[in-house]
């Protein structure tokens, strides 16, 4: 537990050097920053004021935004450090190989999640001071959704680091795997219902195996329980798993993706080549 604990810090540090995590930072920094210029928290949409449009609209642009940051910072982390010859002074140090790599999962995520709950904070903060209406609820549950879901891209880019024999190959696996679940949010599953034929209930199981999906569906539920946006496809989910149901299938399904997938990943580096 020490060497893990060590190892995360020092990755950790690292992180907080690199330009990727300055980019990083500004990136979601400056994105709740512009919907404050552009007063999302003065105006009024639908029956949505100030903090509550403001996370509405942030949450949405996490949803292509962080996944891709994740996996491509991520997917350097053990074949960046293959390339770089790192293997071979970890070899000759007291620290085990699963001391090591759950420790540069625990590091990892720390620096992905950082910016993201400063962000959050930030939020909440500005509308404290604003004298506006912090919806807790939404905060927590906003908040808990980007946990699990930086979690989930992070072990599938643990596992993407792991299988790759370079760090070039890992960043165009890991981009390929963000557009195609990006494109199975709406275009690819769409054509393939039109075309084929495919019976509703399948596409919208495939729908939901999905993270993006599930992630973008929870993030819908505080203000549209009934789903009235996703159109006839919200019968189907909500008969499968109910309100509640699909709360629970949010946190639980991401997180537990990103479990198996960090562990598919250590048995690979744990059996692989390091040199």
């Amino acid at each position: 537990m020490k060497n893990l604990l060590l190892t995360a810090r020092l990755d950790i540090a690292e992180s907080l050097r690199a330009r990727w995590f300055l980019v990083y930072t500004l990136v979601f920094g400056g994105m709740v920053a512009l919907l404050f210029v552009f007063g999302l928290t003065e105006s009024r949409i639908l029956g949505f004021t100030g903090l509550s449009r403001l996370l509405i609209t942030y949450i949405q642009l996490c949803i292509a935004i962080l996944p891709v940051f994740v996996l491509i910072t991520t997917v350097r982390s053990v074949a960046g450090d293959r390339e770089a010859g790192v293997f071979e002074y970890l070899l000759s140090l007291p620290i085990s190989l699963s001391a090591w790599y759950w420790g540069k999962l625990l590091g990892r995520f720390v620096s992905v999640f950082l910016p993201v709950l400063l962000a959050m904070v930030a939020a909440a903060g500005w509308g404290l001071w604003r004298q506006l209406d912090v919806p807790w609820d939404q905060f927590l549950f906003y908040t808990g959704l980007l946990a699990v879901l930086a979690w989930c891209f992070l072990g599938i880019g643990m596992l993407i680091s792991t299988l790759a024999r370079s760090a070039d190959v890992a960043q165009g696996a890991a981009f390929m795997v963000w557009l195609l679940l990006l494109l199975f949010l709406d275009l690819i599953l769409l054509g393939v219902m039109i075309k084929m034929r495919v019976a509703p209930e399948t596409v919208v199981v495939l729908a939901i195996a999905n993270p993006l999906q599930v992630f973008r569906t929870a993030s819908l539920l505080l203000f549209d329980p009934r789903l009235i946006l996703l159109g006839p496809s919200a019968y189907v989910i909500l008969d499968i798993f109910g309100t509640t149901g699909y709360k629970v299938w949010a946190f639980g399904y991401p997180a537990l993706l990103g479990a198996l997938s960090a562990v598919a990943g250590y048995l690979v580096f744990r059996r692989g080549d390091l040199l």
